[in-house]
């Protein structure tokens, strides 16, 4: 079944969402429970515009309510996350490749957000993201004061930011250390590496990244431009397709906390 989108807009005090969209859709209730605990049904009233999961839940006359009903997302199972440190305020998790950092309009079950929320019941904030098909460190609040404290510590660029390393595995061989200063959407950008190993038999080098400005996919983009392309990416840079998948790993976040005024460092090997 192709993606679809039912809409319904309450005139009735009291009805449930679920009968509500069982009317318009004439999908089993089954599925559509399914559907609306992962994700996919928003509900938009004056004030708010959320997702909403609880299929008994009354509705006020004037709520809208929207089903974005994709079958194959809904299908989706999640790689596994792992929980790296729980800070209360915050929790660092090993995203794996093929998880989104949030979900979509048609679902979040395959969103770290979601899988953290579920996992450590509390409130989820998404303070910075990693590319769907990357793997490494990400970071989640769960309090909307260490929310605005750490997104404008990743926001931050310099001395004072958080710093980033990853471990990137890109096509050809490159110096052992280097620079690569080219502007991206307009922007000055920074990304600092050094060479750990060449790899003759597969002709690529293993090399670790400091990401020192954030630009939108800057790494990749980055080696792209210098003809060192990331391995498995399939978006940038040609002749580096690889069966493992994208080879960028975010291992290390090093800063001071902003809460708490204490070094931290988390890493992954």
């Amino acid at each position: 079944m192709p993606a679809q989108q039912f809409s319904h807009r309450c005139t009735i005090t009291g009805e449930t969402a679920l009968d509500a969209l069982a009317a318009v859709s004439s999908l089993p209730k089954q599925r559509l429970k399914d559907a609306m605990n992962k994700g996919a049904v928003w509900l938009k009233r004056p004030g708010t515009h959320r997702r909403l999961r609880r299929a008994t839940t009354p509705l006020l006359a004037g709520d809208e309510l929207t089903l974005h009903y994709d079958a194959a997302v809904l299908a989706l199972v999640p790689p596994t996350a792992t929980l790296i440190a729980d800070e209360k305020a915050y929790s660092v998790w090993n995203k794996p490749p093929g998880l989104l950092a949030q979900g979509t309009q048609s679902g979040d079950h395959c969103a770290l957000l979601r899988i953290a929320e579920q996992q450590l019941q509390r409130e989820c904030y998404l303070v910075h993201r990693l590319d769907r098909e990357a793997e490494g460190l990400m970071m989640i609040a769960h309090t909307s004061k260490a929310a605005a404290a750490l997104s404008a510590l990743f926001a931050r660029e310099g001395e004072d930011s958080i710093h980033k390393m990853y471990r990137v595995e890109v096509r050809g061989k490159v110096a052992d250390a280097g620079e690569i200063t080219i502007e991206l959407d307009g922007k000055a950008a920074l990304t600092r590496f050094r060479l750990l190993e060449w790899l003759p038999e597969q002709g690529s080098s293993l090399v670790k990244v400091e990401l020192v400005t954030g630009r939108k996919h800057q790494i990749r983009r980055h080696f792209a431009e210098i003809g060192h392309p990331v391995l498995g990416d399939p978006a940038y840079g040609s002749n580096n397709k690889d069966a493992r998948g994208l080879q960028l790993k975010a291992v290390q976040l090093d800063f001071s906390c902003p809460l708490t005024r204490q070094p931290r460092c988390y890493f992954l090997l």
